[in-house]
């Protein structure tokens, strides 16, 4: 395959809501540029984007996938991204190694949740933006409600450079605002034929390009001054201006399409060329490797090799793939980079341009240019790999931290290691996901952004690996506490054959702030333990504590102190005052008033300002505390403070309640005292589903 120098480069990530038509919209560009051979459609599996089997079978995409065109001598990297919420972090690493953000809204729904979510991530990185209302051919679409809404979510900055050509059924084509020309489309070819303005539309369409012209005038002095004194622009002024306004994100075109029906492909294709920014002309955030000093590095073809990896993909077969960005310099097979984020040595010897699953060998990628390279030894992802001389590194990307957690019980025996070793490999591809064993309740933790995210690591798990596993609901960490102070005493003794065993204490137990976890202290006077004796106490209380009392959660927030006991010359060792220390906390909690602790989580809900009451509803019906509610754009975001245990089964809640377009987030915030009327169920639930024997 050819070689592309950076200014004949746009990287470009198409991103927007789930069920917007992303992944159709790419597959008609790369058939309409002749870089694929057939329209492929979701609807058939046959999307070049979408190959894995789990997205074949839900029909969405599931993680970003490039692909690659060549539009008249410029190669465009497209970028295919997931529009659920549980994978936005794959939107979120593919903008940092893109230029320019492909915005796509369905015609029928509009601006939806994770629209504004993809919007904020792409403003974050500051990317040139460009918005394509698509699916203009169905039932109830409008491009003139859809424009409303983006406008009144993201400002009057989005302007039409095309209007429809026909409604519903009827589009048939786009008006090239830009070139005053209408392009109509037939057979699927994603080629337009040039044709007149229908004169029923030619009022609408001057009054469009007006706006237009004026908007691109307010983005550049001479360009407005120009403006007042002719009253327009010419062509060849507006497409400048135009592409410096858009390049800078002071105007956002904004686009017709419909992927299904391959229309306005090609004009997609002219404006990316066009209006889209080269990887020249975008400075990347890069760090200075002497003082950790943040400065930007440029595509500069003549630099040190620098790499940046986004992403890895963990091929059963292949082994492991990672997706790279050419920062600077140019990158060839058959040589030998530094990673400067680990300090080894890897080779490059598998070089790749990646068209959704098939792959391409290239044997060398200039500055800007994405691409793939196999079988690197330990190199990660969010990893820098450049020349010995180069001195930058490229910040890591932020990943969201876990939302949900469930338990991970294999199905067959003897499959733990199994899954350890699969699970690793899984995480080097998502480093959303994460793996623990809890301390407390010994069950396998997979923590992920949700419940759809979970299954389908799971379904990887099986389909990749050959591990079969359950996914359950963890058990809730719950603790336990104390309520009262009291005095305690454990004696234990012991008569044997030879020495026996003696030891004999008195502690004091007090509760203490919420947070405290556990003190001890040490309050003997005149010898009555001896002092090599003392710690044996403690451990034998924080033996005991973390059993739990009530239901075997550890005890917490509260005090131990010794104050006097006894010991035997010779029978008295350091286990025996460790079994007298746990005895006394065991007679201790008989009049403590021990009570259960339950996890407060801080959550956030993010959903359509309609479904608002019925969301505060439900929380409050969830033992929640509603502490906010602040209006963003057609959003309302609710605060509240809601126990673990009645998150457990939300997400799912909150996907049917919202039709999908809520979404939510979750941190642990405190632990409270569980109301009396459910302690009782829940220590009797774990003395029969855990075989807990209460002291209670």
């Amino acid at each position: 395959m050819p070689t592309y120098a950076a200014p004949s480069i746009r990287n470009v990530a198409v991103v927007g809501h789930n069920g917007s038509g992303k992944t159709q919209l790419i597959s008609a560009l790369l058939f309409t540029a002749g870089a694929a051979t057939r329209l492929g459609r979701v609807d058939d599996g046959t999307a070049p984007t979408d190959f894995d089997e789990e997205a074949v079978a839900r029909k969405h995409t599931l993680a970003a996938t490039p692909a690659w065109l060549d539009w008249q001598g410029t190669k465009i990297n497209l970028v295919d991204t997931p529009g659920f919420g549980n994978f936005l972090s794959e939107a979120g690493a593919t903008l940092r190694v893109t230029d320019a953000a492909l915005v796509v809204v369905d015609a029928v729904a509009g601006v939806e949740v994770q629209t504004e979510r993809v919007w904020a991530l792409a403003d974050a990185e500051q990317l040139a933006r460009f918005v394509v209302v698509n699916r203009l051919d169905r039932e109830r679409a409008s491009f003139a409600t859809a424009l409303d809404d983006l406008q009144a979510a993201f400002g009057r900055t989005l302007v039409p450079v095309q209007l429809p050509y026909g409604e519903e059924k009827g589009f048939r084509g786009v008006i090239d605002l830009v070139a005053q020309r209408a392009y109509t489309y037939e057979g699927g070819t994603g080629r337009g034929k040039p044709v007149s303005i229908p004169e029923s539309l030619a009022a609408e369409a001057r009054g469009a390009r007006e706006a237009l012209v004026e908007l691109v005038a307010e983005a550049d002095d001479e360009l407005m001054s120009r403006f007042f004194d002719e009253g327009t622009l010419t062509d060849d002024e507006l497409v400048a201006g135009l592409r410096t306004a858009a390049r800078k994100g002071a105007v956002v075109p904004v686009f017709c399409t419909s992927g299904t029906e391959n229309i306005g492909a090609d004009r997609l294709l002219e404006a990316l060329t066009r209006y889209a920014p080269s990887p020249v002309e975008r400075p990347i955030a890069a760090i200075a490797q002497a003082g950790s000093t943040p400065t930007t590095a440029t595509a500069d073809e003549s630099a040190p090799t620098r790499l940046f990896i986004w992403k890895t993909v963990a091929d059963p077969f292949a082994g492991r793939i990672s997706l790279f960005r050419v920062m600077t310099g140019v990158v060839r097979n058959d040589s030998t980079l530094t990673n400067l984020t680990r300090g080894s040595q890897e080779r490059i010897a598998h070089l790749m341009a990646l068209q959704g699953k098939t792959q391409s060998q290239v044997s060398e990628l200039h500055a800007g240019d994405l691409g793939a390279i196999a079988k690197l030894k330990e190199a990660q992802t969010g990893d820098t790999l450049a020349d010995k001389a180069a001195d930058l590194t490229f910040p890591p990307i932020a990943f969201a931290p876990p939302l949900m957690a469930y338990a991970l019980e294999p199905k067959a025996r003897g499959d733990e290691e199994k899954i350890s070793t699969a699970l690793h490999r899984l995480q080097e591809e998502d480093p959303t996901i994460r793996t623990d064993r809890d301390p407390r309740t010994h069950e396998l933790l997979i923590s992920g952004q949700g419940q759809m995210h979970l299954e389908v690591t799971v379904a990887k798990l099986k389909r990749r690996f050959g591990v079969d596993v359950t996914l359950k609901l963890p058990r809730i960490p719950y603790l336990e506490t104390i309520t009262a102070s009291t005095e305690a005493h454990g004696r234990h003794k012991k008569q044997t054959g030879g020495h026996g065993q003696f030891g004999d204490c008195k502690i004091r137990v007090e509760p203490l702030p919420r947070g405290s976890d556990f003190q001890f202290e040490d309050d003997i006077f005149g010898g009555a333990i001896p002092r090599q004796y003392v710690p044996a106490v403690e451990k034998g209380i924080q033996e005991a504590r973390l059993r739990g009392f009530l239901a075997g959660f550890p005890l917490v927030d509260f005090k131990a102190t010794v104050f006097d006991g006894s010991y035997h010359a010779v029978d008295s060792n350091e286990l025996s005052f460790k079994m007298a220390g746990m005895i006394a906390l065991r007679d201790a909690m008989t009049r403590a008033r021990p009570v259960l602790l339950e996890p407060i989580m801080q959550v956030e809900v993010h959903a359509p300002s309609e479904f608002a009451g019925d969301l505060m509803g439900d929380l409050n019906g969830r033992r929640g505390r509603i502490s906010g509610m602040e209006a963003r754009g057609h959003a309302t975001v609710i605060k509240a403070q809601v126990p673990m245990s009645e998150m457990l089964t939300y997400e799912q809640h909150l996907t049917s309640a919202t039709g999908g377009r809520g979404s939510y987030s979750m941190t642990h915030s405190h632990y409270e005292e569980v109301p009396a009327h459910l302690q009782a169920k829940i220590v009797a639930a774990h003395k029969t589903d855990h075989g807990v024997e209460s002291e209670a």
